[in-house]
């Protein structure tokens, strides 16, 4: 799909608040209400906006502990990584996981309420996901900063 500059600053204003009404980024953006409508519809099906979400406060929450696990699999054929990654996805305190290069196969983001929490997820889940053959782990001592709005200056 192609973005022009009024999809970049509907974006950008959607990133910022996903809650704002259809009025409000119209006139943030500079459009009339039913275009502007149409263009964010375009975009959710184009799946460029693939969602809208709160925004939670994971210590508010409970949630204290964030860690990093680098996970090294025995295999990575087709069978073995699909069992690898339904597991993971089944596992609520991992908040994102990646296939990477390097040490480790998969980096997983993991939010426990304190390090005898994460010490239940390890023994429990994470050591008896198919095909693991090495953990470890990392601990976020402080965030620096979290989840933030996608850059948009790339694009045309």
């Amino acid at each position: 799909m192609k973005l022009d500059a009024i999809d970049r600053r509907i974006l950008a204003a959607l990133q910022r608040d996903g809650r704002m009404t259809n009025v409000q980024l119209a006139e943030e953006v500079g459009l009339s209400p039913s275009p502007c409508l149409r263009r964010v519809r375009l975009l959710e099906e184009a799946g460029v906006i693939g969602g809208y979400h709160a925004a939670l406060d994971r210590a508010g929450l409970g949630l204290g502990l964030t860690v990093f696990v680098g996970i090294k699999v025995e295999r990575h054929r087709d069978e073995s990584a699909a069992a690898f990654e339904a597991a993971v996805r089944a596992l609520p305190e991992v908040v994102s996981c990646h296939l990477v290069s390097g040490e480790t196969d998969f980096l997983l983001q993991v939010v426990v309420p304190d390090l005898a929490g994460y010490e239940r997820l390890l023994l429990d889940s994470l050591l008896r996901l198919p095909g693991v053959s090495d953990i470890r782990s990392s601990i976020a001592i402080r965030t620096v900063k979290a989840e933030s709005p996608l850059p948009l200056d790339h694009l045309p």
